[in-house]
């Protein structure tokens, strides 16, 4: 079993910037991607960014430019970047990973979530 632990959310004035933090631990054989997603009120989850074991980077349009999505392999930690954030960023962002086993299978696991707050 993997855990994510998420940190670095909070309220920010728009222009601002903010940095999260996602830090996996547990029984952990080898994780693959890691990535953000968001979820705002009465809104589905989205993707906000994905970034490979290999540092390969995705991002969704809306945020291109201004996240960067980073990784430390040596510490299984994901974080995001937030610059110039705007209010529509606002929501509750949540880290995710995927991990492979031992016996050749991948489990994804979630974070609690963090809430994000951009005021005008």
């Amino acid at each position: 079993q993997v855990q994510l632990v998420e940190s670095g959310g909070g309220l920010v004035q728009a222009g601002g910037s903010l940095r999260l933090s996602c830090a996996a631990s547990g029984s952990i054989f080898k994780i693959n991607s890691m990535g953000w997603y968001r979820q705002a009120p009465g809104k589905q989850r989205e993707l906000v960014a994905v970034i490979t074991s290999g540092g390969s980077r995705n991002y969704a349009d809306s945020v291109e430019g201004r996240l960067t999505i980073s990784r430390d392999n040596a510490k299984n930690t994901v974080y995001l970047q937030m610059n110039t954030l705007k209010p529509e960023d606002s929501a509750v962002y949540y880290c995710t990973a995927g991990a492979s086993t031992p016996y050749g299978s991948v489990a994804y696991y979630w974070g609690q979530g963090t809430q994000v707050t951009v005021s005008l």
